[in-house]
């Protein structure tokens, strides 16, 4: 007979040369690092949607509606339109008959920091026009209203748009 190899049932390999005991370890480690990291995240960033005062929120959301209104009776409609950084907006119906700006205001719809208004000024066509600090892309809680603020126009929009939006209360 001659001598042949058979399997071993034993593997003579230590352990930290094995495949499954490395696998094994690599789980919870990962699992770890991910908690960790969740963590982090957790506690670096401020959640700038909590409020402290619903009242007085629920008090501001009425006088909102009620500018809204007045934008409503007035027949204002208007068209907003925005390229990249430059904004305008043309008045179909109930321009402003005095004052010669008015306010637009971009709410991110969930970054607080990227929030800015922008001044339009009134040009010899009748169009308010206007420039923006940052870029507009993305999904924005819109709001256009007069200086003195007693009319508003508030929409949620996403930018860029190849035409014109109709921007009306």
């Amino acid at each position: 007979m001659s001598p042949t190899s058979e399997p071993s049932i034993t593997d003579n390999k230590k352990w930290y040369k094995q495949f499954w005991p490395w696998f094994l370890i690599t789980i919870p480690v990962c699992s770890m690092i991910l908690s960790f990291n969740m963590l982090r995240f957790a506690f670096d960033g401020q959640d700038a949607m909590v409020v402290d005062d619903y009242y007085k929120q629920g008090k501001a959301i009425n006088i909102s509606l009620e500018k809204i209104q007045a934008a409503k009776a007035l027949n204002i409609q208007t068209e907003l339109n925005v390229t990249e950084k430059d904004v305008s907006v043309r008045f179909i119906s109930g321009a402003p008959q005095t004052g010669a700006a008015l306010r637009l205001a971009f709410y991110h719809v969930t970054q607080a920091p990227k929030d800015q208004t922008i001044d339009l000024f009134r040009d010899a066509q009748g169009i308010y026009r206007g420039s923006a600090e940052n870029d507009l892309t993305g999904k924005w809680q819109v709001a256009l209203m007069p200086h003195d603020q007693v009319w508003k126009i508030q929409q949620t929009l996403s930018f860029p748009s190849d035409d014109s939006i109709a921007f009306n209360p």
